[in-house]
């Protein structure tokens, strides 16, 4: 799926890149296709239930994906713009400390819509820029995993939640079209609740740090 989802990026940044689709380097819109990673902790913040006893110590770890990703942007003026991002992102979360290499999780599906207020800097021919905005992690598809499941789990429910995200990356200008490569990075503030339940009692009710870095690099057509 990781492979499928890449090749689809490269070929719709091969196809952005073609002089067909040549814009204005001053223009008041800017779309970007990414290949983007993201980078999640995952870790347990907070235990608000536990009717199965963790062992002390028990943590858990979200694991890293790497997805495609589709930016549009916005230039108010030429030095700020608002910026939103599409993509989907799967996870699968394991045990770590006393739980290792349990399976806790094994898939949740996450929408991190965004949207961030972006000042570019003047340097010259590249165009550096940072940025800050709110975030809403919605959350769905999650499924207790087989460790899980083994303990009597029969439902999973992580909380959707409303977060903030920092930004720094970089415009660069490969012609006089509108035309670039994009670096990108963000650092999402964002935590979740994970709920399992044993038919109608929730069994084990924990607060989860995810906090990702999200890294992106890919072209840009500015029109």
């Amino acid at each position: 799926m990781r492979k499928t989802m890449l090749l689809a990026a490269v070929t719709a940044a091969a196809t952005l890149s073609t002089p067909a689709l040549a814009g204005n380097p001053e223009g008041k819109l800017q779309v970007k296709v990414l290949a983007t990673g993201v980078l999640p902790d995952g870790k347990i913040s907070k235990v608000h239930k536990d009717l199965i006893g963790l062992p002390a110590g028990s943590q858990t770890k979200a694991n890293d994906n790497v997805v495609p990703t589709l930016a549009v942007e916005y230039f108010a003026t030429p030095n700020v713009s608002v910026e939103t991002i599409c993509c989907f992102t799967q996870h699968h979360v394991t045990g770590a400390g006393p739980l290792k290499g349990a399976n806790l999780v094994n898939h949740v599906l996450i929408l991190p819509a965004t949207v961030t207020l972006k000042y570019h800097l003047n340097a010259g021919p590249i165009k550096p820029y940072i940025g800050v905005g709110p975030s809403l992690f919605v959350i769905f598809g999650e499924k207790p995993g087989s460790d899980a499941r083994a303990l009597g789990a029969t439902k999973l429910k992580m909380s959707n939640e409303l977060g903030i995200a920092l930004q720094g990356g970089v415009d660069v200008p490969i012609n006089d079209s509108g035309m670039g490569i994009s670096l990108d990075a963000k650092r999402y503030f964002m935590d979740t609740t994970a709920t399992f339940k044993a038919g109608a009692v929730t069994a084990l009710k924990t607060k989860h740090k995810l906090d990702p870095w999200v890294v992106s690099g890919g072209v840009y057509l500015r029109f």
